[in-house]
């Protein structure tokens, strides 16, 4: 293995194991000049690449049929186009992640491998071991040496969370309707979905001992949280997060990231209350006394 940098055709060749390389640009157009290079082979080298990390980028990237892709973050943006290109390699098996820009130069691939600090990262990414935090370089070693094919995401994204004082824990799930019969009248599910009137029967079916989805931005006549009366009169305590605060579809982001935007009377009697940090209500939930 060679960590020593050297520079080839205007690449800049980070690092090599086992035959597989952290390859470093200056722009993802720059992708088709490495591509048609001598030494290209496919499916062999990790692009790191100081381009935001959209679909457009990932297109051309998408020419060097890389194992990993690091990019930059541009602020995320409009519509989350700056790492939108993250979701275009994770339908593809390929781990991705971006890199904070605030630190960073636009178009200086050296400077982001040597001192970029990732900031978003794809579900195969995070099977290799990447998290928001983590160096760069210690992010393309990672995808360089890892091996996505052993992944197997869990589109469920099921997990406890937290163990409660009574019994009740906290559980996160994509969506209400993958409740378990494991969850009736035991488990606070945090979930990704809205709050709308097409999941009443979910909840009143499944029956968890409270649970926690997304506003889905409200809409029309509040109607992505009009689940919470009708669960309410059903005996189940229930609110939902605010959609600008946590992801849509992610129920991990709904538990960590969520701020309360509305509330049944019975998760109010618990001492949930709008504005409050959604871990700290699930909590709440989990073990208030029936």
């Amino acid at each position: 293995m060679s960590d020593e940098p050297g520079t080839v055709n205007g690449r800049f060749f980070a690092s090599e194991n086992a035959g597989r390389r952290v390859v470093v640009l200056d722009s993802a157009t720059h992708s088709h000049l490495h591509a048609s290079s001598p030494e290209f082979q496919a499916h062999t080298d990790v692009i790191v690449n100081a381009s935001y990390s959209g679909v457009y980028c990932a297109h051309l990237l998408d020419e060097t049929k890389p194992i990993g892709v690091i990019g930059l973050d541009c602020g995320i943006g409009k519509d989350g186009a700056g790492i939108s290109g993250l979701w275009y390699f994770e339908a593809k098996n390929i781990p991705a992640a971006a890199a904070d820009i605030s630190i960073l130069e636009h178009g200086n691939g050296r400077v982001l491998y040597e001192n970029g600090i990732i900031s978003r990262v794809n579900g195969f990414a995070i099977g290799l071991g990447i998290q928001p935090g983590m160096s760069v370089v210690k992010a393309a070693a990672l995808m360089r040496d890892g091996s996505a094919e052993s992944i197997e995401l869990d589109f469920h994204n099921r997990e406890v969370v937290y163990i409660g004082e009574n019994g009740h824990n906290v559980v996160c799930t994509n969506s209400i309707a993958d409740a378990l019969p494991e969850d009736r009248d035991t488990n606070v599910l945090c979930t990704a979905g809205h709050t709308g009137r097409s999941v009443v029967d979910y909840i009143i079916g499944f029956r968890p001992f409270g649970f926690i989805c997304s506003d889905g931005a409200m809409g029309r006549d509040r109607s992505g949280v009009s689940a919470l009366e009708p669960t309410n009169a059903a005996g189940i305590a229930g609110a939902a997060v605010s959609a600008e605060t946590a992801r849509m579809g992610d129920g991990h982001s709904t538990y960590f990231d969520g701020v309360i935007s509305a509330a049944n009377d019975l998760a109010l009697a618990a001492g949930v209350y709008v504005g409050q940090k959604a871990t700290e209500a699930a909590q709440l939930l989990a073990n208030r006394k029936i």
